[in-house]
């Protein structure tokens, strides 16, 4: 009887462990940190299978799992990998390579998707994003706008230029044909009536829409036509002047130009306009990326020139060519010149709490890549939260601008918390985020679609790229 009993409990535990759920990775145990909410959660396990979360549940309850490789999360802090929602690849086709390498630059940094704003080397890019969806490349997710929508003779490379609705319409269908994630429509030459009908059309196909906004139009005119998103904080802050409609009538008939529609709305912005025109931008759904890197490294450029950074030995050498010509334009300022744009750059900046207050979805993105001096893709992005942080957002509201906010604005419901049914993008850091933002910098590991990167595999990425360099 007895003999018949253990052979019984025999047959029942070998049941029980050929039912076990297969997995790929467990990584326990960890604090698991609520991006949403703040909330840490300590003794958790995340169960990883393919590129998705099984469960994260308590280390006890995660041995029901049959797993394939463990790693010690030696209860350090855990949450979804980073958004840098607003760079650029480009520079032109001889420069492909050298853009190829921030992929690594950003995986090395914790940042697991880019969000990549018009490139002039856009098959490239559609062939990486591709590559690495398909796990043929190692670097983070890409979403492109692939070229932008411009105006006739435009100073940006690579993009669509339009003039008519008819070119309007081709560009769009060309962009549907490649399937691009969103479109970027911006103001250099764009007028400003087709400007509105582009956002219009766009928005009547289903698609994203980020843009610059021409200064001769309203915030309210663009939200309303639909805009999805305003990139670069500029354009926010021009719709707090008390008459936002009269200055761009002004604009628009060339009676103010220049630094003097800058020195006009640093004279005359108004707090209770600018969250009323605020407030409307959220109701409409819009959300802005403030951008602050690039703002901040040109304005303060005669206190830091960043020649001697240690960084640029990750960026390529025909990329850093292409920083000149900024360098070269803020060179030029004199003494009063530089304390302007100082002025300029923090009046700006500090509107960032006033757009939290009204609502409005801020996206933590850094314009990082070719041409913008010094901004520098993967590093750049723990820059721009440390920023976000220094003008009035809490630690956990800038890292719901890159965690939470960057897939909601792009309709990607599987990411944005360490959930079962998530994207296995996952950061695991050594100190707590939360109590302060620097802490995104001490980065143990990361998991980007079910891999496991440790603290020796994302060095040896960042070694590649500076040997690669090097040549």
């Amino acid at each position: 009887m007895k003999k018949g009993i253990l052979i019984f409990l025999s047959l029942l535990g070998a049941a029980a462990v050929s039912a076990q759920q297969p997995a790929d990775l467990v990584i326990s145990p960890v604090k698991v940190i609520d991006i949403k909410t703040g909330k840490i959660t300590p003794n958790q396990a995340i169960v990883v299978r393919h590129d998705t979360i099984l469960a994260v549940t308590g280390v006890q309850q995660a041995k029901r799992y049959k797993v394939a490789n463990t790693f010690d999360g030696g209860n350090q802090y855990a949450m979804p990998g980073l958004w840098d929602n607003h760079m650029h690849f480009g520079g032109g086709d001889t420069l492909a390579g050298e853009n190829k390498n921030f992929l690594p630059l950003y995986l090395a940094h914790g940042i697991t998707t880019i969000r990549d704003c018009s490139a002039d080397i856009s098959a490239a890019v559609l062939k990486w994003r591709e590559a690495v969806n398909n796990g043929s490349l190692q670097g983070p997710t890409i979403f492109t706008s692939g070229p932008k929508l411009e105006g006739y003779k435009s100073v940006w490379l690579g993009d669509i230029e339009i003039g008519t609705t008819a070119e309007l319409h081709q560009a769009l269908d060309s962009l549907q044909r490649i399937h691009v994630d969103f479109v970027k429509i911006t103001d250099n030459t764009m007028k400003p009536d087709l400007y509105l009908e582009a956002v219009k059309a766009a928005r009547q196909r289903g698609m994203v829409i980020s843009g610059h906004v021409p200064y001769a139009l309203t915030l309210q005119q663009v939200t309303d036509a639909g805009l999805s998103s305003v990139e670069h904080l500029s354009y926010v802050w021009k719709a707090g002047v008390k008459d936002e409609a009269a200055l761009s009538r002004r604009i628009a008939g060339g009676e103010i130009k220049g630094r003097d529609i800058s020195r006009y709305i640093l004279t005359h912005f108004d707090t209770a306009a600018a969250l009323k025109a605020y407030r409307h931008m959220a109701a409409r759904g819009t959300a802005v990326t403030p951008t602050l890197s690039l703002g901040q490294i040109l304005a303060y450029f005669d206190q830091d020139d960043h020649a001697h950074d240690p960084y640029l030995a990750y960026i390529g050498k025909g990329l850093q060519k292409t920083y000149e010509m900024r360098v070269k334009r803020v060179m030029k300022d004199d003494s009063t010149a530089i304390a302007y744009r100082k002025e300029i750059y923090e009046k700006e900046s500090a509107i960032l709490p006033l757009l939290q207050k009204a609502g409005v979805k801020i996206m933590a993105g850094t314009d990082a890549g070719y041409l913008n001096s010094f901004d520098y893709p993967g590093i750049g992005l723990h820059r721009e939260l440390a920023l976000m942080v220094r003008f009035g957002l809490t630690p956990l509201q800038a890292l719901q601008a890159s965690v939470i906010n960057s897939p909601v604005f792009l309709h990607k419901k599987d990411y944005g918390a360490l959930a079962a049914g998530k994207k296995a993008d996952i950061l695991l850091l050594s100190a707590n985020p939360l109590e302060d933002i620097h802490n995104t910098e001490k980065i143990s590991a990361v998991v980007t679609k079910g891999r496991l990167l440790d603290r020796a595999a994302l060095d040896q990425l960042l070694n590649k790229v500076k040997a690669a360099n090097a040549q």
